[in-house]
């Protein structure tokens, strides 16, 4: 399609967008035995590239010699606007091949705004947005990634839903979409290969599935053969050390965000924070060797010419041994320019001087801390076991080490809150900045506020969320608690987007048409501020007869059939349920990392232990015994008692 595209860029803003040639990118060989997979993120070029799930996947495929892989990401309007009015398809970045070249369209989803963008762009690949209007000629629609353990209110919209881990799982379906495509795609065989990939551990198909409601309440989501699972379970890679990726991070030609060497130190989280959904859905913990982790950031400066290493996880100074590996890294590149090593997801309980030394040897950027709430009652109830004195001594080693700003991210809405609880993160802001003073002439702290929402597999998802005007009012409370300080900037997201990601993240296969219609009337690109209209959403629910405060506002109850029940991420209900009870008794449970098992089922449901480094604790973490369960010689059956909770009597 290049010939036909060239001539629109010129009349697009950031047309590099859409050139693709980057450094790392692939030209990969089509043939009609090889099963053509296009990947795409719901989102534009510069927010999508830097994504590693699918640049993983995108490296893993083009290694197979049964497959290849491009990449494609959603057209800002101004080259849609052409595209349509040229009748020109959605096109792969690689090789600008059209979207009909191609065996499935996969898309990556992160967040529930961009579940729009999503029907787009399978529009604009010419493929029928319902999944059940498809024929056997038709592209494969999936979908993978943290959004997909409730992917129901898209389910009309896919064909195929990967839970978990793409690492494996894409060799399976691959092999299972080329023997369909090798059959001719006869008529009829769409349902047959369909049926096929829903026998893949991992797979869930929502076509496969039927629902019945009574009254307004969901009460089954059930197989309609007997064939076909009654619960999907999701995929987990047991060793991360049998995937170094990507080999060969993509360099962007444009801005984009994150741009930087990003290496994934480790998947998996044990804090057990209960509003994280990311945390409970990629358990069990599988640390990365760190020999491996120098390599690929060795590897990876010196290819891709960055001055800047991030090492990704959802808690890295969890890692074990992380502050000799930022050690070594920052060593390692003394005879060249300097490279900064970032860490995006700090513990402020595991960040301390040693770690602290280490990052001020090279360029120093801004820290972000996340507390997540202001007191310690509430971080009880969170299951967010940090104490003032552990922050204020992360931010005070921050500030003697040179650095003059630092990001305090918190959470509002949160189950039990009170106007108390708002108000001591404004306390914590004005001490973090005082701390600062003793370092730093100005010294500043941003209190990034998010609005919570309730997510699938978390204790929390059974919380009525908060309305937009409570929301609202919390912000102005700390926005005219802090106003008198010049040391505190505060910013928060759009209580009125919170509300619309609520709708999707616990919803049911009714708000598919909800979806469509907020497509159908211009509503894309929901999660960028300038385009979002809630006036859709509000709209578009009352046309179908929906209530928008009985979906988001109110409280489950024990027995009601959720809309990702016949669904796993590996934790047992009973678990969620128990955690949720403890969370109302402001009871906190420490780091299972270093603790008996809670049988919450990631581990045992995968016969899987945590994969951790070393025997002790991360730095700075004050929880647990030290002992190192992945070496452990003693049946996890044995290990699965429930230690004595963490309570507000039992920890000042």
């Amino acid at each position: 399609m290049w010939p036909q595209l060239e001539p629109l860029l010129g009349k697009v803003a950031k047309p590099a967008r859409y050139i693709g040639l980057e450094d790392g990118a692939q030209r990969p060989h089509h043939s009609p035995e090889k099963v053509a997979w296009l990947l795409a993120y719901p989102d534009t070029y510069e927010i999508g590239l830097p994504n590693q799930g699918l640049q993983i996947l995108y490296e893993i495929l083009n290694e197979r010699p049964d497959a290849v892989a491009e990449r494609t990401y959603a057209p800002w309007g101004d080259l849609e606007e052409l595209l349509r009015a040229r009748d020109l398809p959605l096109f792969s970045l690689d090789t600008h091949r059209p979207a009909s070249d191609f065996d499935v369209l996969g898309f990556n989803l992160s967040a529930e705004l961009t579940y729009t963008n999503l029907l787009n762009m399978v529009d604009l690949a010419g493929v029928p947005v319902r999944a059940a209007d498809r024929r056997p000629e038709h592209l494969l629609v999936a979908a993978g990634g943290h959004c997909t353990y409730n992917p129901e209110p898209i389910a009309d919209f896919l064909d195929f839903v990967v839970l978990g881990d793409g690492e494996e799982i894409v060799a399976e379906i691959t092999e299972v979409i080329g023997a369909w495509k090798a059959s001719g795609r006869s008529e009829g065989s769409r349902e047959h290969v369909l049926r096929e990939l829903s026998h893949i551990t991992g797979v869930y198909v929502p076509s496969m599935y039927e629902c019945t409601y009574e009254g307004p309440f969901l009460v089954a989501t059930s197989p309609r053969y007997p064939d076909v699972p009654a619960q999907v379970e999701k995929r987990t890679v047991p060793d991360l050390a049998d995937f170094p990726y990507p080999r060969n991070q993509l360099v962007p030609i444009t801005e984009v965000v994150h741009d930087r060497l990003n290496v994934e130190v480790f998947r998996g989280c044990t804090r057990g924070c209960r509003f994280c959904q990311a945390g409970m859905i990629t358990r069990p913990v599988r640390e990365r060797p760190a020999e491996q982790v120098r390599t690929m950031v060795a590897d990876g400066l010196k290819r891709t010419g960055y001055d800047e290493v991030a090492l990704t996880s959802l808690s890295t100074a969890d890692y074990s041994g992380i502050e000799s590996l930022v050690g070594d890294i920052v060593k390692s590149t003394d005879q060249g320019p300097p490279v900064s090593v970032s860490l995006p997801s700090l513990r402020v309980d595991a960040f301390g001087v040693g770690i602290a030394t280490q990052l001020q040897k090279a360029r120093r950027t801004g820290l972000t801390f996340a507390p997540e709430a202001g007191t310690w009652r509430m971080r009880q109830v969170i299951n967010k076991l940090i104490r003032e004195e552990d922050l204020y001594s992360a931010v005070d080693a921050a500030y003697a080490n040179g650095w003059r700003r630092v990001k305090l991210y918190f959470l509002t809405g949160l189950p039990t809150e009170t106007d108390e609880d708002t108000l001591g993160i404004g306390e914590l802001a004005r001490n973090c900045v005082e701390l600062g003073k003793g370092h730093t002439k100005s010294p500043s702290v941003t209190v990034s506020l998010g609005g919570f929402v309730p997510k699938p597999f978390t204790p929390f998802q059974w919380f009525g969320q908060n309305t937009v005007e409570e929301l609202r009012r919390k912000i102005n409370l700390l926005r005219d608690d802090t106003r008198r300080n010049h040391g505190v900037n505060v910013k928060w997201h759009d209580p009125k987007a919170t509300h619309v990601e609520g709708l999707m993240s616990r919803g049911d296969r009714r708000l598919g048409p909800v979806i469509e219609e907020v497509w159908r009337r211009g509503g894309t690109f929901q999660e960028w501020s300038e385009k979002f209209d809630l006036a859709l959403w509000q709209e578009a629910m009352a046309n179908h007869g929906l209530d928008l405060d009985w979906y988001v506002h109110r409280h489950r109850t024990e027995d009601e059939v959720l809309p990702w029940d016949h669904l796993s991420a590996g934790l047992h209900k009973d678990f969620l349920w128990q955690d949720w009870r403890d969370a109302l008794a402001e009871v906190g449970l420490p780091d299972c990392r270093w603790t008996p098992c809670y049988d919450c089922g990631a581990c045992t449901g995968y016969s899987i232990e945590h994969i951790v480094a070393s025997a002790t604790p991360p730095a700075g973490g004050s929880q647990g015994t030290g002992q190192d369960l992945s070496s452990s010689s003693v049946p996890v059956s044995l290990l699965a008692r429930k230690p004595e909770p963490v309570g507000p009597a039992a920890v000042r």
